[in-house]
């Protein structure tokens, strides 16, 4: 059963010109116990108040099993939102109600299938940042292959690009690939890929006995990827998908 609990501001930072990346600890002095994948929602009233949440991916990069005291979300800015408001402009110390963790958009460490297909957009991308000391694990094992497709309009809206390009540079069976639809990057890197995200799949050529896939981020592109992976022939079984979209 999920816990409730109240969260205090201990750092933050902007990761894009519209996105802020929150570092909070629980009020009560407790760790979070949480799967990579897994979320936790923020409860708060609008102005005339009337309860209402969001939902917002864990992104503390942890061991994968233990408890963490820091607990990282990554949170978009949307234009009147009330969500945007609260944590938008939440200063150090202060303090949130919250609830979780929540999902089962986790990995899956003991899957067969050899090679891991992440697609992401946007925040969509925080999981797979906490799921990086298990793929680490799971690349160590030997036979396997992950792949980050992250799809952005331009390289300001990588979030947390320098550090997936870094793990893909210190772990050869991961590979990274930062597709810009808008605006390639003044100095382009081998990973990159201009377009959408799911159009870059035809390079990789997905088979059913080989790929697993995990989708995360705008439903566009959860859909598109989605139907994209079936004409490539993966089942139902083999595509897991979060979708996320923007609450006023």
């Amino acid at each position: 059963m999920a816990d409730h609990f109240q969260l205090r501001l201990v750092d933050s930072r902007m990761l894009a010109p519209a996105v802020r990346h929150l570092v909070f600890e629980r009020v009560d002095g407790q760790p979070l116990a949480f799967q990579p994948g897994q979320f936790l929602q923020v409860h708060f009233h609008y102005d005339d108040g009337t309860a209402t949440k969001r939902s917002y991916s864990v992104a503390t990069i942890g061991d994968g099993h233990s408890p963490v005291r820091r607990i990282e979300i990554a949170v978009s800015y949307v234009e009147g939102g009330a969500a945007t408001k609260l944590l938008g402009e939440l200063p150090p110390g202060g303090v949130i109600d919250a609830s979780g963790p929540y999902g089962r958009f986790c990995l899956q460490e003991t899957d067969s299938h050899p090679r891991y297909l992440l697609l992401a957009t946007g925040t969509g991308v925080t999981p797979y940042r906490a799921m990086l000391p298990q793929i680490e694990k799971l690349l160590a094992k030997g036979g396997r292959e992950v792949v980050l497709l992250y799809g952005a309009r331009s390289e300001a809206e990588l979030l947390y690009g320098e550090e997936f390009e870094a793990f893909a540079q210190a772990h050869p069976g991961f590979a990274f690939h930062g597709c810009l639809s808008r605006e390639a990057r003044a100095v382009p890197r081998p990973g990159d890929r201009l377009g959408h995200v799911q159009h870059a799949l035809a390079e990789l050529g997905p088979r059913a006995d080989r790929d697993i896939a995990y989708l995360c981020g705008n439903p566009n592109m959860v859909d598109a990827a989605f139907n994209a992976l079936k004409e490539f022939g993966l089942p139902v079984p083999q595509i897991r998908r979060e979708k996320y979209i923007s609450s006023r």
